[in-house]
């Protein structure tokens, strides 16, 4: 009889050792390494391709080989096709995380009952059949005769199916659930989730089947398992939001088959989620009156304009030690514009307590909003209201200077399209483009000081 072979493995990155070390050498995480049994079965690869012969690949030369187009299928889900890059890609492996209740699995089986075109296999290892159709009621009054429900963990008896019913799609969730009979560990570990991973890569691949995981997330927000899940795949989707909104973000964090800044936002109903064509204008509170500390930046998430509301509150310390506090914007970076304001400006907040807040609980990494973000300090500083109809967008330098930004023009038609009348912009940001084609007033300006002149006087 065999020895059994174990070895240990790091729990966060998936490094590989033949002993225990209480720190990976390779993540430098402590007390991560656990022990697994990676003894392998004698029999035949789990997924074998319909000829049963192994193809030999052989080096071919660059200007050899053909360029094709690949061809995308559309998954009936907009935001969807935009964060892939257009639809799916024949073959593909996409990876999903989020955190538990934010809607992963709701997406997921939406997608499966919106491809009327495609047969779809979901397949589930946490919930029911009776549990799906439940959702599946819920979410959508018609049905759609060419979605599968498997409820199963064996990948050995999962690829009996697929050879089976040869579906065009199949969904995962999640993958933290599989199992194979290979290895000799407790599903959702480490070596589990990597060799569950790479059988269902060799199917997708060799049939061309675009295949879809739910993964489940650390405390940290990284996906669990081995880091190396997320190199295996072709695409890493996040989706994320806070529980107290009902605004879902889908955000691509890898995409080997579009752009990897890309950006789709869903809002959650009772009946499922429902796309945001134009997040704008819900980004955007409706006010009746003109209220300090409240004012609009133009920023990018992807190729997708945004305008959205940052509110900011200055007050008098109560404490000896002032506090700060951003909400969907980088704390470090919201101290770097207070230091420029009392450097640069004189306005004494060394002394204050600051609150930041994104409206819509999104989170922004553009500084194409610093000024949008200094501009509502100092209205909340000064009790005085910026008009409504004014939007900014520029970057704030270290000296004070108000620097260009990225693909402004497209900044500037969202601004004229829901109605503003005023758009702050760095000066160096109108060479190469002409001012007269917008009915929106373009002001330039180069420092703090000419835009606290316009606005406050």
């Amino acid at each position: 009889m065999a020895k059994t072979k174990t070895a240990y493995f790091c729990q966060s990155c998936g490094y590989e050792s033949a002993k225990w070390l209480g720190k990976c050498p390779v993540c430098s995480q402590w007390n991560t390494f656990v022990e697994e049994i990676i003894e392998k079965s004698a029999n035949v690869p789990t997924w074998k391709s319909a000829s049963g012969t192994q193809r030999l690949n052989k080096p071919n030369r660059l200007d050899e080989i053909r360029s094709a187009q690949e061809e995308r299928m559309p998954t009936g889900n907009a935001e969807l096709d935009r964060v892939l890059g257009g639809g799916l890609v024949a073959g593909s492996v996409t990876l999903i995380g989020g955190e538990p209740g934010i809607g992963k699995s709701t997406l997921m089986l939406q997608l499966a009952l919106n491809i009327h075109h495609a047969k779809v296999l979901y397949i589930s290892g946490e919930e029911s059949e009776q549990q799906i159709k439940m959702r599946a009621e819920r979410i959508t009054q018609t049905t759609n005769t060419n979605c599968y429900i498997l409820t199963e963990t064996s990948t050995q008896n999962i690829f009996k199916q697929i050879e089976q019913l040869e579906p065009n799609v199949v969904i995962i969730d999640s993958i933290q659930t599989l199992h194979s009979s290979h290895i000799e560990s407790t599903p959702g570990s480490v070596s589990q989730v990597r060799e569950c991973t790479a059988e269902l890569l060799k199917f997708a691949k060799e049939t061309s089947t675009p295949v879809f995981l739910i993964g489940h997330i650390t405390k940290d927000g990284a996906i669990a398992g081995p880091k190396i899940l997320e190199h295996m795949v072709d695409t890493v989707l996040q989706f994320e939001g806070d529980r107290h909104h009902i605004y879902r973000i889908l955000r691509s964090i890898k995409n080997r088959f579009g752009a990897a800044a890309e950006l789709g936002i869903y809002a959650m109903h009772g009946n499922g989620l429902r796309e945001v064509s134009n997040p704008s204008e819900i980004l955007l509170s409706q006010r009746e009156e003109e209220l300090s500390g409240i004012t609009i930046g133009a920023t990018l998430e992807g190729a997708r304009p945004m305008l959205i509301e940052t509110q900011a509150l200055v007050s008098n310390s109560a404490y000896g030690t002032p506090q700060r506090s951003a909400t969907g914007f980088d704390t470090r970076r919201m101290n770097m514009l207070l230091a420029v304001l009392e450097k640069r400006c004189g306005f004494r907040l060394s002394i204050k307590d600051v609150f930041l807040n994104i409206a819509g609980g999104i989170k922004v990494e553009d500084p194409a909003i610093d000024l949008a973000i200094i501009v509502a300090i100092i209205s909340s500083h000064e009790d005085m209201p910026v008009s409504s109809k004014i939007c900014f967008a520029a970057e704030v330098g270290l000296s004070g200077e108000i620097r260009a930004v990225n693909r402004i023009e497209q900044r500037i038609a969202e601004a004229e399209k829901l109605g503003f009348d005023k758009i702050f912009i760095s000066s160096y940001n109108v060479k190469g483009f002409d001012k007269n084609k917008y009915k929106i007033q373009l002001v330039t300006v180069a420092k703090i000081e000419e835009v606290f002149a316009a606005l406050f006087g």
